[in-house]
């Protein structure tokens, strides 16, 4: 009974997952894969993941834009000094969440500006061109900043001129604000997920000890490196759009989705047949 209500509310909680749908058979089937004894903690587990829907997330990203805008106005920025960043890096929906923001936020008709962070030559072109400005670069999930903040660091080596730097993201790690400070990166942010918040993360009293344990146990039997996800991040934060590879691995599943499969892969983690 447990199984058939767990996956009843997973089905209608989940709704509109991209990779693959989180339909009531798979998610049954998802939990039927653990042992018995397993299945209650597992549940419990899955009930505490955080899931940003494709609606949540533009909401997040048009709010949080209009406060930066409103920010920027009484510092005497004009929309037409703000360039915007798309993030280039493997497994990134940066170019997707600016596209969102852009149409919905009418950007171009503004005059905001935008930029690849790869575009070395177009930095150096544009920000010589305006002399000073902002620059807000834009994601989807930042989880440890590693990624995010590499991406930047190699962006900004090619800026002329005076620019203060933001980020636009529906949810950031903890860790990630850290990093983002050393630069100087001022997030705007519709959730901080903190290390409080998930159940396997070792600064978490969510779950009693002997629960915690043993499902680390099963992370680490699906896959002994990535368990807990990247650099142990335990994330709960799931995106429509795609599962960071912050979360355990146990809602992800292996690669090819085999021996164990997952309700929430990642597009890279599915058969090529599920993925056309």
């Amino acid at each position: 009974m447990r199984v058939f209500f767990s996956s009843l509310r997973a089905c209608f909680k989940y709704r509109g997952y991209l990779p693959q749908a989180v339909t009531m058979v798979r998610a049954r089937r998802w939990l039927l894969q653990f042992k018995r004894e397993d299945r209650r903690h597992v549940s419990r587990l899955l009930e505490r993941i955080i899931y940003l829907s494709e609606r949540v997330v533009r909401r997040i990203l048009f709010q949080q834009n209009a406060a930066l805008m409103a920010r920027l106005a009484a510092l005497g920025v004009p929309p037409d000094k703000i360039i915007y960043v798309q993030i280039d890096e493997a497994g990134s929906s940066s170019g997707v969440m600016l596209n969102m923001l852009r149409d919905d936020a009418g950007l171009q008709q503004q005059g905001c500006k935008f930029l690849d962070s790869q575009d070395t030559l177009g930095f150096n072109r544009l920000t010589n061109k305006l002399g000073d400005g902002a620059l807000v670069y834009v994601d989807d999930f930042v989880g440890t900043g590693t990624q995010l903040c590499a991406s930047r660091d190699f962006a900004v080596k090619n800026i002329v001129g005076s620019f203060s730097e933001f980020l636009l993201v529906p949810s950031i790690c903890e860790e990630g604000l850290s990093e983002l400070g050393k630069r100087g990166i001022e997030p705007f942010a519709g959730h901080v997920h903190s290390k409080a918040e998930r159940p396997l993360h070792y600064n978490s009293a969510v779950f009693d000890s002997a629960t915690k344990t043993r499902l680390i146990e099963v992370c680490a039997e699906i896959d002994p490196v990535m368990g807990v996800g990247f650099m142990g991040s335990a994330a709960m934060v799931v995106l429509y759009k795609n599962a960071p590879d912050n979360i355990p691995i146990i809602f992800r599943g292996n690669e090819k989705q085999t021996p164990y499969f997952g309700i929430f892969p990642r597009t890279t983690d599915l058969p090529l047949r599920d993925v056309l």
